[in-house]
């Protein structure tokens, strides 16, 4: 899997909607650069929040 994704595919994945994925790149300052977001750095904010991913998403997250 690619490390930069749109919002709509990046969301599907960690299973949020899009807007709140998008919403949550812009209070935490992650840069949505030509439509596309960096999987890490948000996989990575995420986690330090405490968030938990479904488990369908882990294999996906570490590919």
């Amino acid at each position: 899997m690619a490390n930069h994704l749109t919002p709509d595919e990046l969301a599907e994945v960690i299973g949020m909607r899009t807007d709140r994925l998008v919403r949550y790149c812009l209070l935490q300052s992650i840069p949505i650069y030509q439509g596309r977001v960096d999987k890490t750095l948000v996989v990575t904010s995420l986690l330090e929040t405490g968030h938990r991913f479904p488990e369908e998403a882990a294999e996906a997250l570490v590919a």
